[in-house]
């Protein structure tokens, strides 16, 4: 997981992602970081993220963003 924080922290730098609960509904995160997020998880983590499920219950924090990532790597 702390590879994922690098990540959040490469593209958001000033959000406190361990404490940071609604990074999509608090607009800490725009459509274009949501972009280069999911092409940095994909590429990083070895997964293909689905359009499904690119959506804020799974992109409100990097808890919830962790667990899409467990399910997918489980998945492929």
């Amino acid at each position: 997981m702390e590879r994922l924080f690098e990540i959040l922290e490469e593209i958001q730098p000033e959000v406190d992602y361990e404490t940071c609960t609604d990074l999509i509904d608090g607009h800490y995160l725009d459509s274009l970081s949501i972009l280069s997020l999911v092409a940095e998880i994909e590429e990083e983590f070895d997964i293909t993220i689905p359009t499904v499920e690119i959506i804020p219950e799974n992109f409100n924090s990097a808890e919830a963003l962790w667990d899409m990532i467990e399910r997918l790597q489980e998945e492929e």
